[in-house]
């Protein structure tokens, strides 16, 4: 595996304290490798248990933050499943092809707004319009998560314009923030992977 360089590796007490309080709504851009279909595989956390795979930890990146903007169904039932999505619709395993064993693999994943099942996107930015206070404890309980995560000068990058204006929004002069498409586009994984590529390029990344 080929990884970004970082200043420090992960202990095991961080991690622990990171799956506890954050692991219903998170996770780390590494997946189990595909088997004979692009989507198998895709929902194997197993990766994530010390017991299993005590190794994770040297894989770890949390100087990277990729963010989306919410949850878009029912809640996490395994910690650290979030963006391993198993579900035939879903379309995770875009991520995967674009990030696994690539300098970003073990950048830590996270939703910006938290406990908001919406599949829709745009029906929570009008929600957030109406609720500011809302969005203002979500960006607070955010801050939070990168503090906890003991972050130095991280890179964050928001899947989609939604994710990006809500970043930009709020920490456009604390961190650089790079947009790249969705996931859940209408795309190849060939051709998402080829764009989230190209962008990095752009941004001399």
């Amino acid at each position: 595996m080929v990884f970004l360089s970082i200043l420090f590796m992960i202990q095991k007490e961080h991690y622990l304290e990171i799956a506890q309080k954050y692991g219903h709504c998170a996770s780390w851009a590494i997946w189990a490798d595909a088997g004979d279909k692009p989507k198998s595989n895709i929902g194997n956390i197993r990766i994530f248990d010390l017991e299993y795979n005590p190794n994770i930890l040297e894989y770890l990146n949390p100087n990277v933050i990729m963010a989306g903007l919410n949850i878009s169904r029912g809640g996490i039932e395994k910690v650290f499943g979030n963006f391993h999505d198993s579900r035939p619709e879903a379309q995770d395993y875009k991520i995967r092809f674009a990030f696994n064993n690539s300098k970003y693999s073990g950048a830590y994943m996270t939703d910006i707004i938290k406990d908001f099942d919406e599949l829709i996107s745009g029906n929570v930015i009008s929600y957030l319009n109406k609720n500011r206070l809302f969005e203002e404890n979500n960006i607070a309980f955010f801050q939070q998560e990168l503090i906890d995560l003991k972050t130095t000068n991280p890179l964050l990058i928001a899947f989609g314009n939604h994710s990006f204006n809500l970043l930009d929004k709020h920490f456009k002069n604390k961190f650089r923030i790079i947009r790249i498409p969705h996931y859940s586009n209408y795309i190849s994984k060939e051709n998402y992977k080829y764009k989230v590529e190209k962008i990095f390029s752009n941004e001399g990344l």
